[in-house]
C-alpha cells in the first residue's frame, strides 16, 4: 500500500469511528430521556428493576461501542472520550443530593471521586499520547 491509500484508509477509518460514537451517544440520549421519562411519571423512588434495566442498557452500549473501534484509533478515541465522564459526576451529584444520609449520598460520593480520577487520567494519558508525536527539538549546542 502507497501513503495515500494508507492515509485514505485511516481517514475512512476515523470516519466510521465518528459514526459509531454518533450512533451510541444517540441510542445513550434515548436510553436517557426514557429514563427520565420514566422517573418523571412516578412520584416517589425508582423501582430496581428500571434502575437495573438502564445499567444493563449502558454495559451493552459501553461494550458494542468500544469493541467496533478499530485498535489504531482505540487508545486516542478512548482517552478523549474519558471527559464525558463529567456527565457521571453530574449524575452522582444528583444522586448525593437528598438531604437524608443514606445509601444513595455514600454511592453518589463515590462515583464523583472515581469519575474525577478518571476524567484526569484521560486527560494525562492524551497529553501524554500527543506529546509523543511533537517534534523533538535538538539540544542546544548540538549540530
Amino acid at each position: 500500500m502507497n501513503p495515500e491509500e494508507l492515509s485514505q484508509k485511516a481517514v475512512d477509518l476515523a470516519n466510521a469511528a465518528q459514526d459509531v460514537a454518533a450512533q451510541a451517544g444517540k441510542l445513550s440520549q434515548d436510553v436517557t430521556s426514557m429514563a427520565v421519562q420514566a422517573v418523571a411519571e412516578q412520584s416517589g423512588h425508582t423501582p430496581f428493576v428500571q434502575l437495573f434495566t438502564v445499567f444493563v442498557l449502558a454495559c451493552f452500549v459501553g461494550y458494542y461501542v468500544v469493541w467496533r473501534v478499530t485498535p489504531a484509533l482505540h487508545s486516542p478515541l478512548m482517552a478523549v472520550t474519558n471527559g464525558i465522564s463529567s456527565v457521571i459526576i453530574v449524575g452522582a451529584l444528583i444522586a448525593a443530593g437528598p438531604v437524608e444520609f443514606d445509601i444513595s449520598k455514600i454511592m453518589g460520593l463515590v462515583a464523583v471521586a472515581l469519575a474525577a480520577v478518571n476524567i484526569c487520567g484521560g486527560f494525562l494519558v492524551t497529553h501524554r499520547m500527543l506529546s509523543m508525536f511533537k517534534k523533538k527539538e535538538p539540544a542546544k549546542g548540538a549540530k
